[in-house]
């Protein structure tokens, strides 16, 4: 079944417009146009990529934005590395943390060995094993958590505790949603002007929701006109219901999913804050096409995607994006792929494995 909300843009608060949810103020365009500048000697400026069968199938022409190539495998480098330069020298001595089901800590640890920066990522169990190799392999400690059991905020808040570091959580921070948004501003600095005026859509895989509302600070400022939509795996579409109620839902405990990347409780709150203005639609899809996505992305596209990477895409090869006839640009956000679950994927008769 198809698994779709549409809202219209409702005005912010004025409450809370560039002033504070909780502790946090709520970033603005200028500031993602100074993650930009802060960002560029660091990171790759990852390509639009163009495809004569996705166009074909897609009714439309799909610019595709390969965060798969990116420094550290996805989008992920560029919230946490503005939030590390955005810190004074002291507040670095001593050391950041992190929690993360892989790609963010990853960043984090990347960022942190950069810049010379203590860090420990706090990641699930059952995390891929790749993803937790590569923090270690930055120097960063990793700390292991049951997911079913255990809150990551809380081991978090007890590891500031216990060393006085900084927490830079995924999602709700405002230098990292700021930093998410500079793919969407690259993005369109760089589609041909006929492509930018004609731009119908612009569709990024969903989690938290950070790089969607980092994304939609762009899109409004220079793209006024074009629909965000975020895609997510249909066992934690919790962005899909929460548009719907317009409250922050919870997904299912025990819930599963290839995707690892997207597997968060609930949108975070200072996303949601934004999303819930320029957020579009929300869509959902299953295993299976996550997997087939996957498949037509290096068999199509040459490009390697991890599962929560490929949902965008999964989401327009289903059909659960309508482009009608319109440009659109298409976020990868990821390709810290498992080779042995990659393995299982390309396997002819490949479906989602037992249990998930």
């Amino acid at each position: 079944m198809q698994t779709v909300v549409t809202q219209a843009r409702p005005a912010l608060p004025a409450s809370i417009r560039h002033e504070m949810l909780g502790e946090m103020r709520l970033p603005v365009f200028a500031d993602v146009e100074r993650a930009a500048r802060a960002l560029a000697p660091h990171i790759v400026r990852t390509p639009l990529l163009r495809n004569a069968r996705l166009d074909a199938l897609a009714g439309a022409p799909v610019w595709i934005k390969p965060e798969c190539l990116q420094v550290t495998g996805s989008f992920k480098a560029r919230g946490a590395l503005n939030a590390l330069l955005a810190m004074d020298q002291a507040t670095r001595a001593r050391g950041v943390i992190a929690y993360s089901t892989g790609n963010h800590g990853q960043a984090i640890a990347w960022g942190a060995k950069r810049l010379g920066v203590a860090a420990t990522i706090v990641m699930p169990a059952d995390a891929p094993r790749n993803k937790v190799e590569r923090a270690l392999a930055q120097g960063a400690r990793v700390v292991h958590y049951d997911r079913r059991r255990e809150s990551r905020e809380t081991i978090g808040m007890r590891l500031l505790d216990e060393t006085g570091g900084t927490l830079v959580p995924p999602g709700d921070h405002p230098d990292v949603l700021a930093a998410q948004g500079t793919l969407a501003l690259e993005a369109l600095q760089d589609l041909p002007r006929a492509a930018r005026e004609n731009l119908g859509t612009f569709a990024a895989p969903c989690g938290g929701g950070g790089m969607l509302a980092g994304c939609g600070l762009a899109i409004e400022a220079m793209s006024p006109g074009t629909r965000l939509v975020a895609a997510e795996p249909a066992a934690f579409d919790d962005t899909v219901r929460s548009l719907r109620s317009g409250r922050r839902e919870i997904n299912a405990a025990g819930a599963t999913s290839l995707c690892d990347a997207l597997q968060a409780v609930t949108p975070a709150e200072l996303p949601f804050a934004i999303n819930g203005r320029y957020l579009d639609a929300a869509v959902a899809v299953s295993d299976d096409e996550v997997i087939a996505a996957i498949r037509f992305a290096l068999e199509e596209l040459r490009l390697l995607v991890e599962p929560g990477g490929a949902v965008a895409l999964a989401a327009l090869l289903a059909g659960r994006i309508e482009l009608a006839g319109r440009d659109a640009v298409l976020v990868l956000s990821g390709g810290n792929i498992d080779l042995p679950l990659l393995q299982t994927m390309l396997q002819p008769t490949a479906a989602a494995p037992h249990g998930t």
